[in-house]
């Protein structure tokens, strides 16, 4: 038998030769240092209760030890011993002597109870384990030891070697840091009797829709390597390698090496990042004072400044006490107060900065009971604390027409004092301005974001109705209030001379003005098909109702979310079901609405004289606006396919196609290639991408560089809808590439009546933490649940601490 430097005492195989050890003279240990010397050496046990003969895995998983161990640099090099002899485990002297101890077991209870807690000891004297596959069977009845390996299998798990898809979703442990983030390989995979994600740092998950689970499959999330700091010591598992072939992949060793190097303090690793118990979510606003906005409006965005403040808008609506306004001839209808309110961190105080009147209270819209518009997006000008400028997103309601039922949508400049934390409302400057239709509710969108360039981003909803389309492609011609179409969005998010349903690019300039960024969609300059038009300042065309979106400013790449329409179900004759969707938007495009979703599914056209009977299916690749009510380019750019998109059955539903590429919309037929993702009554909110920061160096809420580069997504509900971190492919994420791995964040932003139920809007501060808005339980209104938030890390850095490792800090 091959089994690596054989330690005097052990015993590497019944031929060895050598000596048994002595019998056990304590179950407890006294160690002053941790386990292990600057001479480190790692102990493979592959004892098991079964009989019979002996698993070749075992010799298979002893070699690839040793192999790792001779191999890498000379400061991350080990000596490796094995034993199956179990008395190793009650002699002290010996088991200190190790950095970590590898259970390469077939399982059983292969430790008496002298023995495991010598392992016990061990532990807490700062040891090393590293759990391989059927470790996870052993010590069944020992609670102490199934919080060391993390799980237990279930006992309906497939035991056939099934090839699948490994999503490796920490890109920065050394034991998945260099495997690829979808790592295809043949193995044995057990299914869990519990999840233990949250209560471990899951590394890697293995995908259920590459092979065949069986009756006990644990869903979409399910773990299959795993670590955590525990009970003095670091533990690490992975269910791998129940198969001789694992350890001749160069991969697999790669994974094992990773795990070995930080569990015998070669290394250090954060283990803690995914641990829901290391983050505090606190609220940070009281409920207002009776018939007051003294702490928050009705909540509609946020942005956090340099210094640390926080800054948030209320969209309009009043207190649900007031009064309804019905009647267009009073000269107050719709009539709100869009406020923007300051959060000190330094204080914990929140000042009313400052309040617009806007066209956003109850009142508006054809069912004269909600409105969408008013105080919509803010954002700082990238040297705000130089000069104080804050742009806002908003609906005057001075600009209110009550004979045709428009208003003016504008994005303006203002001046915050920064002592004081006052707008100063006269300081208005108006860069953009432009008509929106308010006889019928909904869509205004609103988000706002700068990119490392100084160019403004602007997200504007289609201004469309969500009826009269049966909840499909929101295009019919026919309805409209004085000539105006309100429930067409060809005229508007279909219509490259409209700027609504769109998200614009800008320049802000320092008189007020603003200037167009090379590489929009259009010049503005546009005049083909016999004087059809376009409007510069589009850079995404095609989106139906994007309240968030988010620049990265690392990459300069645009996030997106938008609310999909009302169809609960696909339909053969109309089209997909209602689609939210989030987007990878690295160049300015085309995302489809309404003409298009999800990846490219087509919606059925219809037009006068009857709208009612269904014409061809739209060409996502060459779409055509023939609406009566366009007025800008028949001939629209393709459509580019979107990243995330999801419905009431599922995450990313798609279609068997017919030879001309349309799809089958046979919900039977749908095949869902997001599992992670499922929706219902859902509302899309784009979070961030988060960028850790290591100048931060002082904030203690922080969240860990785990994070990096991981792009938040959820939705303003908490049911089935999602609240989940994800990785794209930068291959493929700019033509819709799907997300490559996904993990809940619903334990971490917390759920439920009395968490974060309704998110509005979540941003990272400059310390770090991650800020939310909860809309509340109303609407068209604040109520005692609408608040800001604050979900900070408490975790603690990476481990062991750097003067604990054996060769030097690394």
């Amino acid at each position: 038998m091959t089994a690596g430097i054989v330690a005097a005492g052990l015993l590497s195989g019944p031929a060895a030769g050598a000596a048994p050890p002595p019998e056990p003279t304590a179950t407890t240990m006294s160690i002053t240092s941790p386990p292990g010397g600057g001479d480190v050496r790692v102990l493979v046990f592959y004892g098991s209760a079964a009989a019979g003969e002996e698993s070749p895995v075992v010799n298979a998983g002893i070699a690839a030890v040793e192999r790792i161990g001779l191999s890498g640099p000379a400061n991350q090099r080990f000596a490796t011993e094995a034993t199956d002899d179990a008395r190793v485990f009650t002699d002290e002297r010996a088991l200190s002597g190790y950095n970590a101890i590898v259970f390469l077991t077939g399982g059983g209870d292969v430790l008496d109870p002298d023995q495991e807690a010598g392992l016990e000891a061990y532990m807490e004297a700062g040891g090393g384990f590293v759990g391989i596959h059927d470790a996870a069977r052993a010590e069944p009845y020992s609670d102490w030891f199934t919080g060391l390996v993390g799980a237990r299998p279930a006992p309906t798990s497939p035991t056939a070697v099934q090839r699948a898809t490994v999503e490796v979703g920490d890109r920065q442990h050394p034991a998945t840091r260099d495997l690829p983030v979808r790592w295809k390989r043949p193995d044995q995979w057990f299914n869990w009797v519990k999840n233990p994600s949250g209560e471990v740092h899951t590394v890697a998950r293995v995908r259920e829709s590459t092979y065949r689970p069986g009756t006990g499959a644990n869903g979409w999330d399910h773990p299959v390597s795993w670590c955590r700091d525990y009970d003095g010591g670091r533990s690490f598992y992975t269910g791998m390698g129940g198969t001789v072939s694992s350890y001749d992949e160069t991969d697999f060793r790669t994974h094992l090496r990773g795990a070995l190097l930080w569990t015998a303090r070669l290394v250090q690793a954060d283990c803690k990042a995914t641990i829901n118990a290391n983050y505090k979510a606190e609220r940070l606003t009281r409920p207002n004072q009776p018939g007051q906005n003294d702490q928050i409006g009705e909540p509609h965005g946020l942005v956090t400044a340099p210094d640390g403040r926080v800054l948030y808008i209320g969209r309009g609506g009043a207190d649900s006490s007031q009064p309804v306004i019905t009647d267009w001839n009073n000269p107050d209808i719709g009539k709100g107060r869009g406020e923007i309110h300051v959060y000190d961190p330094a204080t914990g105080k929140v000042t009313l900065a400052g309040a617009l009147t806007v066209f956003g209270n109850k009142g508006g819209g054809d069912e004269l009971v909600k409105v969408e518009e008013g105080l919509l997006g803010i954002e700082l000008d990238p040297r705000f604390e130089e000069n104080g400028w804050v742009y806002l997103h908003y609906t005057p309601h001075s600009r209110l027409n009550r004979d045709t039922q428009t208003a003016e949508r504008r994005v303006s400049r203002f001046t915050l004092d920064l002592a004081t934390n006052r707008l100063d409302l006269n300081s208005e400057k108006v860069l953009l301005k432009w008509p929106v239709q308010v006889h019928s509710c909904c869509h205004a969108g609103g988000g706002m974001a700068w990119d490392s360039k100084g160019n403004l981003y602007i997200a504007t909803g289609d201004n469309n109705s969500s009826g009269f389309s049966g909840g499909y492609s929101g295009n019919n011609p026919q309805p409209n209030y004085k000539g105006l179409s309100f429930a067409d969005a060809r005229r508007t998010a279909g219509n490259t001379n409209n700027l609504n349903g769109k998200i614009l690019r800008i320049h802000p300039e320092a008189d007020g003005t603003y200037t167009l960024p090379e590489g929009n969609l259009f010049t503005g300059r546009e005049t083909a098909e016999g004087g059809g038009k376009t409007r510069g300042e589009i850079y995404v065309m095609g989106v139906r109702n994007p309240a968030r979106i988010f620049v990265d400013k690392k990459t300069d790449i645009l996030y997106a979310g938008w609310v999909g329409p009302d169809a609960g179900a696909p339909s053969t004759t109309w089209g997909p079901a209602k689609y939210d969707t989030f987007a990878v938007i690295t160049r300015a495009s085309n995302r489809g609405w309404p003409y298009c979703m999800g990846n490219k599914q087509p919606y059925r056209d219809r037009n006068l004289p009857n709208p009612d009977q269904p014409l061809g299916w739209y060409d996502c690749d060459h779409p055509k606006n023939e609406s009566p009510n366009n007025d800008g380019l028949v001939n629209l750019p393709p459509v580019t396919g979107n990243n995330i998109w999801y419905s009431p059955q599922g995450g990313a539903p798609d279609y068997p196609r017919d030879a001309n590429g349309i799809p089958s919309y046979k919900q039977e037929e749908a095949t869902y290639l997001l599992p992670w993702l499922k929706g219902g009554g859902q509302a899309a909110m784009n979070g961030p991408v988060y960028r850790y920061d290591t100048a931060a160096a002082t904030s203690t809420v922080k969240w860990p560089s785990y994070w990096d580069g991981k792009w938040f997504v959820g939705d303003f509900y908490d049911a089935d809808q999602p609240r989940n971190a994800v990785i794209t492919d930068p291959r493929t994420h700019g033509e819709g590439g799907l997300p490559v791995h996904s993990e809940s964040l619903k334990k971490i932003v917390p759920i439920g009546n009395d968490g974060i139920k309704n998110l509005m809007d979540w941003k990272f501060g400059p310390d770090g933490a991650l800020y939310v808005l909860d809309y509340g339980r109303g609407f068209f209104t604040s109520d005692a649940k609408s608040a800001l938030w604050r979900v900070t890390y408490q975790g603690g850095g990476p481990t062991p601490a750097a003067g604990q490792l054996v060769r030097g800090g690394q």
